[in-house]
């Protein structure tokens, strides 16, 4: 039994540890609070990555509709790499610098070619991949390079946003060029005869005249080499270094040899019997 005296000297120190319990649970849950606002601040806690999914076998969907290919399984990488959740945005090819200026995506990897017109308003990491534009011509057709193309009654046909038409503008002087939103309106342009060539890339073009090989020619030696990168906003000092590591690292490690083979194995075989180098 405790006296009244006592009991109120027990019931004060209870008081004070429940107290200093109150404010150490209050500590701890701002220590959390503050935590969660700075990760959720960060631009990057979920990486999204940009890209256009209707360029097999690069960017492309299966049949379930998620993204599948070389720039999506590079993408998740890339993610894992840096030990972030990873958001894959699709966004027509036009759309791709608009949406990385504005924030909407933090990076576009979707075959993007380096060039110095779109390096004026985004950065680029180091290459991954080299290419070149070639043509994709009429089978009946005497094109036997650009040079055949540039000449009046001569119609050339580019997808919109793509260096072919950027080549198309800067260098075609004589032939008439249309300009359309989607690949396969370009091919099927040549296919019908409506349009005597397709500037593409290397191995689209080979793609497409393996898939109409009845009505078109493919022309694949390129007249333009050029280097695919990561857009990345400019001024992302930070995220350029990740990227830039992560790909030094993917290819330390075999990555693209592995893309290669899982996605581009025929294609492969076939630039080899052709002479051609192959694009990791």
């Amino acid at each position: 039994m405790f006296s009244t005296n006592a009991k109120s000297a027990v019931l004060g120190t209870l008081a004070l540890i429940a107290l200093a319990a109150v404010i150490l649970l209050a500590s701890c849950s701002k220590t959390s609070e503050s935590d969660t606002s700075d990760a959720a601040a960060s631009p990057h806690r979920i990486l999204k990555i940009g890209m256009e999914l209707a360029y097999p076998p690069f960017e492309m969907e299966d049949p379930n509709g998620n993204p599948n290919g070389v720039s999506p399984d590079m993408a998740r990488a890339l993610a894992e790499y840096l030990h972030e959740p990873l958001l894959i945005e699709p966004i027509p090819f036009s759309g791709l610098i608009p949406a990385l200026k504005t924030g909407k995506i933090d990076a576009v990897i979707s075959s993007m070619t380096e060039t110095p017109e779109r390096a004026e308003s985004i950065d680029f990491s180091d290459p991954y991949l080299s290419t070149g534009l070639c043509l994709l011509v009429k089978k009946s057709s005497p094109i036997q390079s650009i040079a055949d193309a540039d000449h009046p009654g001569i119609t050339i046909v580019v997808k919109q946003g793509t260096t072919g038409q950027s080549y198309a503008r800067d260098h075609i002087k004589n032939a008439s060029v249309l300009v359309l939103d989607k690949e396969t309106a370009c091919v099927l342009e040549v296919t019908q005869g409506k349009a005597d060539a397709f500037i593409y890339d290397q191995i689209s073009t080979y793609e497409n005249w393996r898939r109409n090989p009845d009505t078109t020619r493919p022309i694949l030696k390129p007249f333009q080499e050029e280097s695919w990168a990561i857009g990345l906003r400019k001024g992302d000092a930070a995220l350029l270094r990740q990227v830039n590591a992560f790909l030094k690292d993917y290819k330390a490690k075999n990555g693209f040899e592995e893309l290669g083979n899982r996605f581009l194995k025929d294609q492969k075989e076939a630039f080899r019997k052709l002479g051609y180098p192959f694009y990791f």
